[in-house]
């Protein structure tokens, strides 16, 4: 049911019987829960409620009469306006709790299944950690300059921001200077997004263009890129269409390095890699020491990306097969392969949701499997993982709900076991949980 907007009410009090990962305490008023952004469990409260709806209202938090002892002073100017993070007011450890919470619940809820046991909570840096970001560009003649951030929470507008705590150092500072640069643009209306990547030693911007830029524009956005010592690139139409904002001179690629296994992974502007480097580095570690590779394994990383687990896994196992969907994703794996020196890791081009993908897993035969999908999940290829002779398998998600869902097929239909579960804290700050299960057969 639509939420039914409303004047807001007049101010009331209770206390939060509870909070939710996604930055809202729970208000039970008169047998009605309220949703309060902004307020954790056990906080006694001044609200508004703000939308009705016919289960639960939607609130505003007006005075926080009895804090938390997890309460802490959001480290950002625009925390609970900007829609880029829901936590800042939670310590890290009543973060870790909430997310743990999540995945915990979301196993036994939906999955009807709890693991043997319940992993160490992995965190790394709680801020600027965000090596890669989407940034939302308008044109605002009111305040008469361009913003470029964050959109709102809940709100189709562009936070006016100048700083982003989670962002990398290096690429938060970019945003006032983005800003001008936009706005001094022909098509200073015609650019609306902004991508930031950020290698081990250089950083790119990708300018997503619905107009070419005349020669002013070019030479404006060049020099900008010499004076913030940056690649320039455009995008005009799908990722497809990339290019460098100087074709004649191609930078090189972006790379970061995987100093436990002694690799240096290449990898493009739009590419997707995980943002948080230091923890990308204790994701792989850990999903290499839970499934145990050894020289006489045939592992099979399926959602392999650029190989990000597929090479390091390659260090230890007789041979490594990565499936990706994304054709660029491949060619870039088995590049970087080829740079690392690395023989015994192949990938294949395939859609993982498509009808031949059943079949081909299958086909593998592989004793180890390594699995790293989208938020959907891999509900299409359980019955060919069932039908693998594989005796581990390690499941990484980002959406406990589509994790809950295939570890309860997994077990109930294909003879897996739930061994272990646990959160990384790969987004400190927000609302998003990534986590890692470990599926054992007898």
């Amino acid at each position: 049911m639509a939420a039914r907007p409303r004047t807001p009410g007049p101010v009331e009090t209770a206390t939060a019987i509870d909070h939710t990962v996604e930055g809202s305490g729970v208000l039970d008023v008169g047998g009605k829960r309220v949703f309060v952004p902004g307020v954790i469990g056990g906080e006694q409260v001044d609200f508004r409620r703000r939308r009705q709806r016919r289960n639960f209202d939607e609130g505003e938090l007006v005075t926080i009469r009895m804090p938390s002892a997890s309460r802490v002073a959001p480290r950002c100017a625009v925390f609970g306006r900007c829609g880029g993070c829901s936590l800042q007011h939670v310590d890290p450890a009543g973060q870790l709790a909430l997310k743990e919470r999540s995945l915990l619940e979301s196993l036994r809820r939906i999955g009807g299944i709890v693991p043997e046991r319940v992993l160490p909570a992995v965190t790394e840096a709680q801020w600027g950690y965000r090596r890669r970001a989407r940034l939302a560009v308008r044109d605002v003649p009111g305040k008469g300059r361009v913003l470029v951030g964050f959109r709102e929470r809940d709100k189709p507008y562009i936070t006016d921001m100048q700083h982003c705590e989670t962002l990398d150092p290096a690429l938060a500072a970019l945003l006032p200077a983005l800003s001008t640069l936009v706005g001094g643009l022909s098509l200073r209306a015609r650019i609306p997004q902004i991508e930031l990547a950020r290698g081990d030693e250089a950083l790119a911007v990708v300018f997503r263009v619905l107009d070419p830029p005349t020669a002013a524009d070019r030479g404006a956005i060049g020099e900008f890129a010499r004076q913030h010592v940056l690649q320039a690139w455009l995008q005009p139409g799908a990722e497809s269409t990339l290019a460098p904002l100087d074709p004649a001179c191609p930078p090189a690629d972006l790379a970061y390095g995987l100093p436990d296994f002694g690799l240096r992974l290449a990898f493009g502007p739009l590419d997707f890699v995980q943002v948080h480097a230091a923890m990308n580095r204790k994701l792989i570690a850990q999903a290499l020491s839970l499934l145990a590779p050894g020289p006489d394994d045939r592992v099979l990383d399926l959602y392999c990306g650029i190989g990000n687990f597929s090479l390091p896994l390659a260090r230890s196992a007789g041979e490594v097969l990565g499936m990706e969907l994304a054709a660029a994703s491949v060619a870039r794996a088995a590049a970087n392969a080829q740079l690392n020196g690395i023989s015994n890791a192949h990938f294949v081009q395939l859609d993982l949701a498509g009808e031949q993908a059943a079949a081909a897993v299958a086909a593998t035969g592989s004793s180890l499997v390594l699995l790293d999908p989208p938020r959907n999940g891999a509900l299409e290829l359980l019955p060919a993982l069932g039908r693998l002779p594989a005796r581990r398998l390690v499941y990484v998600s980002c959406h406990p709900g589509t994790l809950a869902r295939d570890a309860r097929i997994l077990a109930a239909e294909h003879g897996f076991r739930l061994r272990a579960a646990g959160v990384l804290d790969m987004f400190p700050q927000t609302a998003h949980v990534e986590s890692m299960a470990l599926f054992e057969r007898d």
